[in-house]
């Protein structure tokens, strides 16, 4: 079996002193699960990591329920291949070289997204803001950021991805992730 790289997104820890999860514990602990190569990125829960297995549903399981089982609180996780980030941020709609981390954002969904969840929102009353759906995720253009974008704070309402795992990282964010997982899987 051949060993890739992947991204744990994780969803809402260290965020306003809620849910903390220290950065080298999560390492300690996914290097426990057997994990290679182990690294993170930020505080808000982005990890990298090589194994042998290919099933991210069945990664992002086992790493949520180590994560509840050390740190006594459940948390979302999103476990996607490097070549998965490579072909989402190659893909993306918007011109994204041109433009500030803080102006792009990527949500990633843990299943396919039917359009048609967005079909009652008034796109020109966002202007010039915008959205498209990519691969289990959502480009999110906010010339503004996210902490300003009307269109942003809408898009996070949860009857409208009902059911679904989200989880958004800034275009700096997207591109470092893409970034580490390349080196892993060149090394």
């Amino acid at each position: 079996m051949t060993v890739k790289a992947y991204a744990a997104l994780l969803r809402g820890i260290n965020v306003g002193g809620r849910r903390k999860l220290p950065m080298a514990e999560l390492r300690t602990l996914l290097s426990g699960l057997g994990f290679g190569d182990v690294r993170t990125h930020l505080q808000s829960g982005n990890a990298v990591f090589t194994c042998e297995a290919t099933d991210e549903d069945a990664l992002a399981a086992r790493v949520s329920e180590a994560i509840e089982s050390h740190f006594g609180f459940a948390v979302d996780v999103l476990v996607r291949d490097g070549a998965y980030l490579k072909a989402l941020a190659d893909a993306c709609p918007f011109p994204a070289a041109s433009l500030e981390g803080k102006q792009l954002h990527v949500t990633y969904f843990s299943e396919p997204v039917d359009a048609s969840r967005l079909d009652t929102l008034d796109r020109a009353a966002f202007l010039p803001e915008e959205f498209r759906l990519g691969d289990r995720a959502l480009y999110l253009y906010a010339p503004d950021g996210l902490g300003r974008s009307r269109l942003g704070e809408t898009l996070s309402r949860p009857a409208l991805f009902k059911g679904v795992v989200a989880t958004s990282r800034n275009w700096n964010t997207v591109a470092k992730l893409v970034e580490l997982t390349q080196e892993l899987d060149r090394d």
